[in-house]
């Protein structure tokens, strides 16, 4: 039973030498390695931290660029409405120009006519003047004592007249 017992010296020896381990570790290994692992924590953390601060500024960006493309859309919007509203209004512009000039055209025809008219009536008038005058002047040549020969004569000129 001597093999599975140990000695109070081997023991002794033992204990002193993991305490001197350990006082050595701790002196020089474990100052570096805990020095090593908060720098990396320390790292990681800013890295997490830039990270969330370069999200944030990706989600504002994101936010900056809806609100330019929301800008720009009601400027197009803006934009194409006058577009539209100019184009309208050139056409009515054109519209009313047109009906303008076709009523001008209209009232510009309609006086032609009715001055042609009053020409024509003019003129209807003093060839009938100028007959009765004609007529008038050779009854009034012709002496005649008969009425009936002044009226048949009369007949005679209406039909001449009449005829031409």
């Amino acid at each position: 039973m001597e093999l599975v017992t140990p000695g109070i010296g081997l023991i002794f020896w033992q204990t002193v030498v993991f305490l001197l381990v350990l006082f050595l570790l701790g002196k020089f290994a474990w100052k570096p390695i805990m020095n090593a692992l908060q720098e990396r924590e320390s790292s990681i953390e800013n890295a997490l931290s830039a990270a969330e601060k370069a999200k944030l500024e990706m989600q504002a960006l994101k936010a900056d660029n809806e609100k330019l493309l929301a800008e720009a859309r009601l400027e197009r919007d803006k934009i194409l409405k006058e577009a539209t509203d100019a184009a309208n209004s050139i056409v009515e512009t054109a519209k009313q120009k047109a009906n303008e000039e076709g009523a001008r055209m209209i009232e510009q025809a309609r006086e032609s006519i009715e001055n042609e008219k009053r020409a024509a009536i003019t003129e209807v008038k003093n060839m009938a003047a100028s007959l009765s005058l004609e007529i008038a002047e050779q009854i009034l040549r012709k002496e005649l004592s008969d009425k009936n020969a002044q009226q048949a004569l009369a007949q005679e000129y209406i039909r001449e007249v009449t005829l031409n």
